[in-house]
């Protein structure tokens, strides 16, 4: 009965090692999306701080691949000291990713203060070229996001860029797709997009947040059913008689 427990255990764990593999992959994909997302919206926050639970679960998930390789070996060579170090490893990694969710929800509230601070600056800092980092996260945005200055179009009036071209138009970027011969004229608001773009941009880092949280959450999870078996089998292993002479090939007198 009890080598039924320690090899059910060990199978667990020999799938939950298969899982890090996974998951290191994974948590590799969601921090190098969040790194690469936040790129298309770095000039809508200043704090570069927001980035660094997307460092973390990319470390992590680096660190998932190694901890997978060594809880596959300790678990298949019934190492007691692997499978210590195995469990010790894992509780720094839980304990990695509690931290990462916490700083996730920490950043995911501050999205939106960052947002509300820099965004008006950012459009007064268009000038309509491709040249200019300002204007292409503008125009970007506006395209991806399906929005139009940072409430409304009207918002473009207020801007350096409006005041100096003096022909009452925003950019192409604010056109509907589906509108052909679009000239930005504010003289044709229904060819333009009615939503601001603020709000759909906080709403849109905040997601991206969510995604770290999540994956965290998730792998956190399973991490600590990983520690569990783990520990059954240790515990296991060095209480029961029958298994230690199993493993050694002894015999009962």
């Amino acid at each position: 009965m009890g080598q039924c427990g320690i090899t059910s255990s060990k199978t667990v764990l020999v799938f939950l090692n298969l899982i890090f593999w996974a998951a290191a992959g994974i948590l590799c994909y969601v921090g190098a999306y969040v790194f690469i997302t936040y790129d298309d919206y770095d000039h809508f926050f200043e704090d570069v701080y927001t980035l660094i639970p997307a460092v973390v679960i990319i470390a992590v998930g680096a660190l998932l691949f190694i901890i997978g390789l060594i809880g596959c070996c300790a678990t298949i060579r019934e190492s007691r000291c692997g499978l210590a170090t195995f469990v010790i490893i894992l509780m720094l990694v839980f304990v990695t990713e509690v931290v990462v969710v916490v700083l996730g929800y920490i950043y995911r509230a501050k999205v939106e203060d960052e947002v509300n601070h820099s965004i008006q600056k950012v459009y007064n800092e268009y000038n309509g070229t491709n040249t200019d980092a300002p204007s292409r996260a503008i125009d970007y945005v506006q395209r991806q996001l399906h929005c139009c200055g940072i409430t409304n179009f009207a918002d473009w009036r207020n801007t350096r860029w409006f005041k100096e071209s003096k022909n009452n138009s925003v950019p192409l970027s604010c056109c509907k797709p589906n509108v052909s011969n679009c000239t930005g004229s504010l003289l044709h608001p229904g060819d333009l997009y009615p939503e601001g773009c603020e709000e759909l941009v906080v709403k849109k880092l905040k997601e991206i947040m969510m995604y770290v949280i999540w994956a965290a959450l998730t792998f956190a999870a399973i991490q600590m059913l990983g520690m569990l078996c783990a520990c059954v089998v240790l515990c296991r292993r060095s209480r029961d008689p029958a298994y230690e002479l199993l493993m050694t090939g002894g015999t009962y007198a």
